[in-house]
């Protein structure tokens, strides 16, 4: 087997394989006896079928398997000789694929990038701080009791919290625009779900009653051919409700899974999920912030077979989230481009870290990351046990180890500054950014 490698791009190998025409015929008679010993063929008794009609019936197509395997196989054993290290399948281009000649062929693939490591230092962190305050106790547990709130219509003028259906129809410049209309539309009064004004329109209106406000989209608004113009909205109120609170008994503690007997003890449940969440969202916006300065002080050229295949895992994500039963492939890819990019990006750089600083994953940090996801559940001990005992979920817990060591260590060398914020500040700068 003779082989050569040509390097056409920073990532790109074309490797040129030429395979001896005996090897290839040889697969090829093999195969086809064994074929004459167990094709049925009428005329013929089992296993007397002669290999010239065997030949001339399957020749062409048990060729074109056999040159297919040999190509893989060959390719395989070519990176081994090469030491090659691709990132993804490669592209075949046959030259020579004649019968009694010599095949010869090239496998057009990627490699992964050689990474210089940007400027660590410049890496700019900010690293929240806030504490749990009473006022944000109540706020979590009224919002906890209005997700288990019945509603009852009311007549008054509706007003903040209350939830009214509304039938609405939009317009820019006196024309009306796409997605900019709806009927029997369920909004909570006060949640900030539509675009600043439209809420505040409404409140103060009735069941029954017709309504025209104008308002202005965001500068920053996603549809940019909307974004800053200004908008005027015919509404119609046909409904206003209020929502009626559930009394904070044990009933409603056990909704959420606290065995609770008094609202003291489900207040001292509810603020500890809550710390727990607050640590998570200030770990997380730590580690985005390394995530971005990683991004923006290194440059890198990535190998497109891994951005495809993130691609792929994305929409697979997608179908079963939303529980759909349709084939991820018809999801453009262009929907999960931009992500995949990042997640792959950022996976190669962690390595890169990883490797050349040699970093591990502590087994002290494993076990209290183990005992840390444990105590959420009512039987801890028994989680721990599973857990440890479970190969694939522990090497997942310890690839989250190991990812805190990188920010970690990128942490050490960043520029962080310190900022006091409020709960709700924090827990909403952790959520991705649209």
């Amino acid at each position: 087997m003779q082989v050569s490698v040509e390097t056409t791009s920073n990532i790109e190998r074309r490797m040129t394989i030429g395979v001896p025409a005996q090897e290839i015929d040889q697969a090829v008679e093999k195969r086809l006896q064994h074929a004459a010993r167990t094709v049925k063929m009428n005329g013929f008794r089992p296993g007397k079928v002669p290999m010239r009609v065997v030949k001339r019936r399957f020749g062409e197509g048990v060729r074109q398997e056999v040159v297919s395997e040999v190509m893989r196989d060959s390719y395989v054993k070519a990176l081994e000789e090469q030491d090659v290290s691709p990132a993804g399948w490669p592209r075949f281009e046959p030259k020579t694929m004649e019968a009694g000649k010599d095949l010869e062929f090239v496998a057009i693939f990627e490699v992964l990038p050689e990474i210089e490591l940007g400027d660590l230092s410049k890496v700019k962190v900010e690293k929240l701080t806030a504490d749990i305050t009473d006022k944000d106790l109540d706020t979590m547990i009224d919002n906890l009791r209005r997700q288990q709130a019945d509603m009852k219509p009311v007549k008054r003028k509706s007003r903040k919290k209350d939830v009214v259906t509304i039938d609405f129809n939009g317009y820019v410049d006196g024309e009306a625009f796409e997605g900019g209309s709806a009927e029997d539309h369920k909004l909570t009064l006060g949640s900030g779900q539509m675009i600043p004004g439209f809420e505040d329109g409404i409140i103060g209106g009735k069941a029954g009653e017709e309504l025209q406000i104008d308002v202005t989209f965001p500068e920053d608004y996603q549809k940019e051919d909307l974004a800053g113009k200004a908008a005027r909205f015919d509404i119609t109120i046909k409904q206003v409700e209020e929502p009626v609170l559930p009394e904070l008994d044990q009933a409603f503690f056990q909704k959420f899974g606290i065995d609770a007997e008094d609202e003291a003890t489900f207040r001292e449940e509810v603020q500890k999920n809550m710390a727990r969440e607050l640590k998570q969202a200030i770990s997380t916006k730590v580690k985005n912030d390394v995530v971005d300065g990683l991004l923006e002080s290194t440059e890198l050229e990535l190998p497109q077979a891994l951005v495809d295949q993130e691609i792929d895992r994305l929409r697979q994500d997608a179908v079963q989230r939303f529980g759909g039963q349709m084939d991820p492939q018809q999801l453009p890819a262009e929907l999960f481009q931009d992500q995949a990019s990042r997640r792959v990006k950022t996976g190669l750089l962690f390595q890169e870290v990883i490797k050349k600083n040699d970093l591990k994953a502590d087994p002290e940090k494993v076990d209290e990351k183990v005992r840390e996801i444990a105590s959420t559940y009512e039987q801890p001990d028994e989680v721990v046990t599973h857990l440890n005992s479970d190969p694939e979920q522990k090497q997942q817990i310890e690839s989250v180890v190991l990812e805190d060591a990188v920010v970690g260590f990128v942490l050490a060398q960043a520029s962080v500054t310190e900022k006091t914020v409020s709960y709700e500040e924090a827990v909403q700068a952790a959520q991705p950014q649209r």
